[in-house]
Parts: structure tokens; C-alpha cells; sequence
């Protein structure tokens, strides 16, 4: 018999500022829903082990979903007359249009990285919709990281973004699996992660958004690997700070995309803070 993982995917159509986007969505389990979004430049293959592990499954409905301009979703027609560019405003619209088409009640919403960051923004406007945030890597603000070379008609787009991506992996974790998520980054369309980085190192800034997060209506579990040096443990520490009620975990041995990069180390920390969010 042929071994078919669990994971159902489907497209999802929704309409952003009056634009039709034609969306990756998949998912596996049943439950409370726990909708994650991945790294910049990449895509929901990154939660591929959390959407086959059944101690989650058995709890939860996983979804993920992959950008407009990322993975397997289509760009809005005329993407090819515009420059990519993705702001505070348009990731927060999306990520809410999916939990609205999707009818979601009261979910549990992780990210990693720009999906980790923008959990901060969602929880302070919407936290009485959700359980809870799960924030990867997160920082209220991480300016300097957006250069021209990362969308640069001399270099190779893909594999200059795979690989700057690459040394953000724990050098403890797994060589295969730092080598998948660099596969996963060598496919992004032209542009897309120099258009990610704009929203996360020139649009981003939450540190006023952060004390308006009420930890009684919406708990908060924030993820970072020691190793991290995009978004370092004194960033995630310096949210925890602000934003009273919450808890944060250090990961030991761990880098920038723990959910790819190394999940049995991370295992043991997501099956807590989902305890913490949703128990």
C-alpha cells in the first residue's frame, strides 16, 4: 500500500484590496485550529514535521499557507508592473482573511521570524479572536537587514538567499535538514524575500503595539534559539519584558528556523508552549 502522509493540501481563494489571490493552503489534524506562517522568502513546507506529528494532530487542526508570491500560491494578475514589497498592513490583512475564509474560532496562531514578529501586531489587534501566539524568533523591531544585493540582476537570487539564510541554522543542528530549508529558500520567486525583509527591517516596528497585549485574553509563548542571531535572545527577552503574562524559552542548541532546521530538538518546547496557549 502506498505510505501517503496525512497532510491534505487545497487552494484557497481570497480577496485582498480588491484583488483576487489564489492560495497554498494545507493541513492535517483535528481540534482547536493552530494556523502557522513561515520565514520570510519561504513557505509552509517548513512546518511539514509539525503537521505529521500526532501529539499535535491529535489536538489540533494544522494549517499552513503559503504568501501571495511564495510556494505554491499565485501573485494577484499584474504582479510582473510592481515591485513586491510586503508592509505591516497588507501580512496583517492576509493573515486575517485566511482565519475569517477559513472560519476559524479562537485559534492558536504561530510564526517563525517575519511570522513570529507579526504575532505581536495580531495579538494587540485581535487578541479578543484568538487563544493565543505561539512567536518564533520573534522581535518587536529589527531594522539593517535589507540591502540591494538581495534582488540584484549580477547574482543569483535564490541561491544568495539560500544561503544567507543557511548560516542562520544552528551549526548543531542536522546538516539534511539545514540542507531542506536551504532547498526550500533556492526556489523563491525573484524578489520576494528582498520584498519580505523591506516589511520586517523598514516597515516593522511593534514596540508600542506591545503593551496593549492583555496576557488574560490572549497567552503568549515566545520561542528562541540561542543560536540566533537575526533575532538574538536579548531581542525575544526584551518582548517578554513589555508584555506581562508571558513566557519565553531560550532554546538551547537551536537557530533561526527550529521547526525545520532541528523539530526533535524543538518538540519538547512547541508541545509546552501549545499546554501554555491552549491547555
Amino acid at each position: 500500500m502506498p505510505e501517503f502522509e496525512p497532510i491534505i493540501g487545497r487552494y484557497l481563494s481570497i480577496t485582498l484590496n480588491g484583488e483576487t489571490n489564489r492560495l497554498f493552503v494545507e493541513e492535517s489534524g483535528r481540534g482547536q485550529p493552530l494556523l502557522c506562517l513561515h520565514t520570510a522568502g519561504a513557505d509552509s513546507r517548513q512546518y511539514r514535521h509539525v503537521l505529521n506529528d500526532t501529539a499535535v494532530t491529535d489536538r489540533f487542526r494544522v494549517i499552513a499557507f503559503d504568501l501571495p508570491y511564495h510556494g505554491r500560491s499565485t501573485p494577484p494578475d499584474g504582479w510582473w508592473l510592481r515591485k513586491y514589497r510586503l508592509t505591516t498592513r497588507s501580512y496583517l490583512a492576509v493573515i486575517r482573511a485566511v482565519w475569517q475564509a477559513l472560519g476559524l474560532e479562537r485559534p492558536v496562531i504561530m510564526g517563525c521570524s517575519m511570522g513570529g514578529a507579526i504575532l505581536l501586531k495580531v495579538a494587540a489587534e485581535y487578541q479578543e479572536e484568538l487563544a493565543g501566539i505561539i512567536a518564533l524568533e520573534s522581535t518587536a523591531y529589527a531594522p539593517g537587514r535589507y540591502n540591494e544585493f538581495l534582488h540584484h540582476p549580477a547574482i543569483h537570487g535564490g541561491e544568495l538567499c539560500a544561503s544567507y539564510t543557511y548560516g542562520l541554522n544552528s551549526p548543531m543542528s542536522p546538516e539534511a535538514c539545514r540542507r531542506e530549508n536551504w532547498w526550500y529558500y533556492s526556489q523563491s520567486g525573484p524578489g520576494v524575500y528582498q520584498g519580505d525583509v523591506y516589511f520586517y527591517s523598514r516597515d516593522w516596528d511593534a514596540r508600542e503595539d506591545l503593551k496593549r497585549i492583555d496576557t488574560n485574553r490572549c497567552k503568549v509563548a515566545l520561542l528562541t534559539g540561542e543560536y540566533d542571531y537575526s533575532c538574538t535572545p536579548a531581542m525575544s527577552e526584551a518582548v517578554a519584558a513589555a508584555v506581562a503574562g508571558s513566557r519565553l524559552a531560550i532554546m538551547q542548541g537551536m537557530g533561526h528556523f527550529p521547526m525545520i532546521e532541528n523539530y526533535p530538538g524543538f518538540r519538547p518546547h512547541l508541545l509546552q508552549a501549545l499546554d501554555h496557549v491552549a491547555g
